[in-house]
């Protein structure tokens, strides 16, 4: 190759599949193809984090392995991880599932809190040499210190951290890409703050972009969500001048077929390992438990009841769109309770008025409240549902007027009062404005990983006197 040619390289990028395991063979084969076409020395495939989710068996049954054995199956070069791998998975969890990695972990704004330093599976940067071209790739991911601090993670600024990192990187390497699992707006201010930039990846808020979005000197893209798209971008490297002449970026729709066999097989295995594992029986249960979306049940008493208890409050609260169907009396396996319970939603604490609590009641009641559709947030059900309570007993009129339909509540026997503050346990998607909007204006907020809410409902149905106790009325109709 002549000194003044132009190197054609390719960079193939995913983010937020979320345990999309019926796309990951078809991904696999449109990256081997992509791959083939650009030359395999030519190509760089990453992952923007979001891989993993525990709503799905394959990845809930082996813990993050079976997700781990398809990127390495795939070929992946490196990937950063989303908040479904660093807020559902204890860090043991993930120190396990990476040691089988055959790809790079870049993560710059997640160090251990005790030590300061990152974890051992996990790197701030990486530099990966294409064609003679070195690449230097910086992961980030979404900042949420009061949920990470509780796993024993320092999650930073993510902008402060690449403002330190990319001027330290760009003196040795030709490109710098940062995996951002950051969302969009984020991406577009760090192409804009953070000179040295030359490609941003993106995840976290599936935005899919067809285009990439310039800014400065950067390109900002992104492939959607779940295994929808494999991004691509194509790159045309200056060998004489050391500069990028041509940054190029599309998205490239993943169809059923055709699929790489060895990736289905891999999936195949894990599913069969995954079922095993979730076909273990956690709880015998002496009576059928029913669950009601638009009313009172016992099943999401018994979940009420369980965040009061675990979080040591003197109310519990929780939707029953959480609950996706009742149980029969019988053995219930792990696999059973997922399927039930699939969301990734951790208890919380927090201290609430009187008055805040009455608005979210009587909206409970409302059908536009419990036929609510919901989306993201953790949440894996299709509605909010009605309110499910541990700790109140309420009076009300079914016929009455919207916002006037309850006429009497009692905590603990004593009539709640608007100005008193009141300890509630609940969920912590509740305090994101998701749902009941008073909800989220507690104080004191306290939040509880790395238990699940299903977590705390397998306890209860352990407990013989918690499911008696969940077939007491809380809501009662005044005729």
């Amino acid at each position: 190759m002549s000194a003044n040619a132009a190197i054609r390289l390719r960079i193939l990028h995913t983010n937020d599949i979320h345990s999309r395991f019926e796309h990951m063979a078809a991904i696999a084969a449109i990256i081997k193809r992509l791959r083939t076409e650009a030359g395999e020395d030519c190509t760089l495939t990453l992952d923007i984090g979001d891989h993993m989710d525990r709503v799905r068996p394959e990845t809930e049954g082996t813990m993050g392995h079976a997700n781990v054995a398809v990127l390495n199956a795939t070929g992946y070069d490196a990937v950063t991880i989303g908040n479904n791998e660093g807020l559902t998975l204890t860090a043991e969890a993930l120190a396990d599932a990476y040691r089988e990695a055959a790809f790079a972990i870049v993560l710059a704004n997640m160090p251990q809190s005790a030590s300061g330093n990152h974890a051992p599976w996990a790197k701030p940067w990486h530099i990966v040499e294409k064609a003679g071209v070195r690449f230097g790739l910086i992961g980030v991911t979404a900042c949420f210190p009061e949920f990470y601090s509780l796993l024993g993670w320092d999650v930073q600024e993510p902008m402060e951290v690449l403002r330190r990192l990319v001027p330290e990187l760009r003196s040795r390497v030709d490109v710098i890409v940062v995996l951002s699992h950051l969302g969009l707006r984020y991406d577009e201010r760090l192409a804009a703050e953070v000179p040295g930039i030359d490609i941003v990846l993106g995840g976290h808020t599936h935005h899919l972009l067809e285009q990439p979005i310039r800014i400065g000197g950067a390109a900002v893209c992104a492939a959607g969500k779940f295994g929808q798209y494999v991004g691509m971008v194509d790159l045309e490297w200056d060998a004489r001048l050391r500069t990028l002449r041509k940054v190029e970026a599309t998205v490239i729709p993943v169809p059923e077929m055709p699929r790489d066999e060895r990736v289905a097989m891999l999936i195949e295995q894990a599913s069969a390992a995954a079922a095993a594992r979730l076909g273990q029986v956690v709880a015998r249960l002496p009576i059928d438990m029913p669950v009601d979306w638009y009313g009172e049940s016992k099943l999401g008493n018994l979940l009420a009841a369980g965040l009061r208890t675990f979080t040591e409050a003197e109310i519990g609260l929780v939707n029953s769109g959480q609950l996706l169907h009742g149980l029969s009396q019988g053995p219930l396996t792990a696999g059973m309770l997922l399927e039930l319970c699939p969301s990734p939603i951790n208890p919380c604490r927090v201290m609430l008025t009187g008055a805040q609590l009455l608005l979210a009641l009587e909206q409970s009641l409302l059908p536009e409240f419990m036929d609510k559709p919901l989306f993201g947030f953790g949440f894996r059900g299709k509605v909010l549902g009605c309110l499910c309570v541990d700790g109140m007993d309420i009076e009300y009129d079914p016929q009455a007027e919207p916002y006037r339909k309850i006429r009497n509540v009692a905590v603990g026997g004593r009539p709640l009062l608007s100005e008193q503050l009141y300890a509630v346990g609940m969920i912590d998607m509740f305090t994101f404005k998701i749902g009941y909007e008073s909800l989220s204006e507690g104080t004191e907020v306290q939040f509880f990983l790395p238990e699940f809410i299903r977590d705390v409902l397998l306890r209860e149905l352990l407990d013989q006197k918690a499911l008696l106790a969940s077939g007491r009325k809380r809501f009662v109709k005044l005729l």
